[in-house]
């Protein structure tokens, strides 16, 4: 007898617990109901079932991932990031909370035309074109892998008409003027690396977390290549790391842009700064 469902989630959580794993309980959770082919939202209605054997087959090799720190959303394929699913992969940065901080900043004001510069797995541009309906884009990475990620999340949300997606390093291919141009580029320091969790240093892609030594190398060039593309009172958004701030402004107000807000994370801590172009 293989036990319930229940059984497996509390044999989950002590096992992911014993080895240290921060939220094991949540982890567990997410990893049972993808285990065993149930819908997170309705894994409490089924606890009670019996546990099938490929089930326990599935949920083996799920927690065998998570302890080699495996981020949950690479082992399940996706990641919620403002209410959507989004398809992720060690190709792409993992959508964290604190990215919705610029989603939400970006909202605040009305925008028509959005260039997503270093798009990933596309959660910014796909997240603001799907709340402000009639709105467009365009989402440019380097790395081909990501692209394949963005395009099929682009499909899954039904965004191919409203979403142009294309490789480019930073402005290489871009095309248009926008209104508004958002970035979440890599900004840890490669002295910041070591610092990191496992679940990042070890499956996240090296190039979506350091620019280099500074951590400042992006922004310098974005600063540096922004001006053909944003419009006469555009926005930009740009999310920073916490000790960031001061520098990434001044880099950008000394190309004639003026900053608007620095915006704080849930956490209290500087993680986007928002400035305008001059009229």
């Amino acid at each position: 007898m293989n036990g319930t469902i229940q059984d497996a989630l509390n044999a989950a959580t002590q096992e992911l617990k014993a080895a240290g794993i921060d939220a094991a309980a949540s982890d567990a959770r997410r990893l049972v109901a993808h285990a065993m082919q149930v819908p997170y939202a309705r894994l409490n209605l089924v606890l009670n079932d019996q546990v099938t054997r490929a089930g326990l087959t599935a949920l083996d090799e799920t927690i065998k991932a998570r302890l080699e720190r495996r981020p949950v959303s690479h082992i399940i394929g996706h990641r919620l990031f403002w209410g959507r699913e989004f398809k992720v992969t060690a190709d792409v940065l993992d959508p964290r909370p604190e990215t919705e901080t610029l989603i939400a900043a970006a909202l605040s004001k009305p925008f028509h035309k959005v260039l997503d510069l270093g798009t990933g797995s596309g959660c910014i541009l796909f997240t603001l074109l799907a709340e402000r309906t009639g709105t467009t884009g365009m989402g440019v990475d380097v790395s081909p892998e990501a692209m394949e990620i963005a395009l099929t999340n682009r499909k899954a949300l039904g965004l191919d008409r409203a979403a142009i997606l294309g490789m480019s390093d930073w402005f290489g291919n871009v095309i248009g003027s926008y209104d508004l141009i958002v970035a979440n580029p890599p900004y840890i320091s490669l002295t910041e690396m070591g610092g990191l969790a496992p679940e990042v240093l070890r499956w996240e892609p090296m190039s979506a977390l350091t620019p280099g030594l500074s951590g400042l190398e992006a922004y310098e060039v974005i600063a540096a290549g922004f001006a053909p593309f944003l419009a006469s009172g555009g926005r930009m958004l740009l999310e920073i790391g916490p000790s960031q701030a001061e520098a990434v402004t001044g880099l950008f107000t000394a190309r004639g842009l003026v900053l608007e807000q620095v915006h704080k994370d849930m956490d209290g801590r500087d993680r986007v700064v928002e400035l305008r172009q001059t009229e």
